[in-house]
């Protein structure tokens, strides 16, 4: 157990159950289910994954506007045709952008929403990087509105659960934690520093990490613990063991 497990209760207290039961009951499909010619964060991975039952896991980028674009990378090169970043563009120019090998072109988070319709749970890692997490949370709020499905934001960030704490209480939200680079007294006070800015609903940890004392003590105390990214038999072993769900990213058989 870690030694500071009383101060995380009290500066960072546990969800009410029933408030985070909808986490578990299936795993993850990271960024969709892609592969075999499918691509990462399209419509078509999110299909693939709906059609097995699986929840998502996606990510989410600010336009220069802030609003909200399903995509991981903060450069557009990847994935795309384009070059240069996605933050410096305003969203009508984003909403032209083609992803690769016919995807379609980079979907707005709304439009996901639409699509998933509540068949499946979802969890939104919001990726920001720096302070200003205002409007692409408020982005990601508005997309939300009126959606009745199951659906989480999470984040590096400690700000970004606490921006929905404060603003938008009735989401779910959660805190992305690896120990990668950290496992010594800093790295450990940083995440419970972390833990007690965010008062997350539930932890997204890193596989690597375990066991880990952290992720151990605060799942103990109520708080779910989801897994990224499992990709291999015996890393599911090891989020059977130690999460109540993985974020995979496994060729399914």
């Amino acid at each position: 157990m870690s030694l500071s497990s009383p101060l995380d209760a009290l500066l960072a207290p546990a969800p009410e159950p029933a408030r985070v039961a909808f986490l578990k009951g299936q795993p993850y499909a990271h960024r969709g289910l892609h592969g075999n010619g499918v691509l990462e964060n399209s419509p078509a991975a999110f299909d693939a994954a709906i059609k097995l039952g699986h929840g998502i896991e996606c990510d989410v980028q600010a336009a220069d506007d802030g609003t909200a674009f399903v995509f991981h990378d903060f450069d557009l090169d990847r994935l795309t045709a384009q070059k240069g970043k996605l933050a410096n563009l305003p969203a009508s120019d984003i909403d032209q952008i083609d992803l690769n090998d016919g995807h379609g072109k980079i979907p707005r988070l709304r439009a996901i929403l639409t699509q998933i319709a509540g068949q499946v749970p979802i969890l939104i890692e919001i990726k920001s990087n720096d302070m200003r997490v205002g409007p692409l949370c408020l982005s990601v709020r508005r997309a939300l509105e009126g959606y009745t499905g199951k659906a989480a934001v999470m984040s590096f960030n400690p700000l970004v659960s606490a921006w929905f704490r404060k603003n938008a209480s009735h989401i779910v939200r959660g805190l992305v934690v690896t120990e990668e680079g950290g496992k010594n007294l800093k790295g450990r006070i940083t995440r419970h520093q972390s833990l007690w800015t965010a008062k997350p609903d539930f932890l997204a940890y890193d596989v690597r990490d375990f066991p880990s004392s952290f992720a151990a003590s605060n799942r103990a105390r109520g708080l779910p613990v989801v897994t990224w990214t499992v990709r291999t038999a015996s890393q599911e072993k090891i989020a059977a063991t130690h999460a109540d769900e993985p974020v995979y990213e496994m060729p399914q058989t």
